[in-house]
């Protein structure tokens, strides 16, 4: 069971683990050891709430399919158990991080203060490069 919050939580039977052969840079192990895992997560199949759900599906990720099943692939570590534990830290942060409600942005104009300070730089670079011409003897 994968907990979210303190009361929405994933049954296991909502996450499909497998373990495949980890890509990369060869060694010994490579051709022996399926070490790295893959995650699927159907949220439409899934026992979120609502909210979660419309909140998944609408969000722009790559990671999510068309048929809305979240696909994550963890093979940062050596470990089998390792990685199943990336790839359940992942899901938890990405279901997290679509329920975070973004500020709205409140347009603000600058100070007079800037306004001027920014004149007097931009005249002053106006005659800096205005000394820079061909000298007329």
């Amino acid at each position: 069971m994968l907990e979210i919050s303190n009361n929405v939580s994933l049954a296991d039977w909502e996450i499909e683990l497998s373990a495949i052969r980890a890509m990369g840079n060869g060694g010994q192990r490579v051709n022996k050891v399926a070490t790295a895992i893959h995650l699927r997560f159907d949220i439409k199949r899934s026992s979120l709430p609502a909210v979660y759900k419309e909140r998944l599906l609408a969000s722009k990720d790559s990671r999510i399919s068309k048929e809305g099943v979240v696909i994550i692939k963890a093979q940062s570590f050596r470990t089998q158990e390792m990685n199943k534990d990336d790839a359940l830290k992942r899901l938890k942060d990405f279901i997290l991080s679509v329920m975070v409600v973004q500020k709205n942005r409140r347009a603000t104009k600058p100070t007079k203060g800037s306004i001027k300070r920014r004149l007097a730089g931009k005249a002053n670079r106006k005659a800096v490069k205005q000394t820079r011409g061909k000298v007329q003897f």
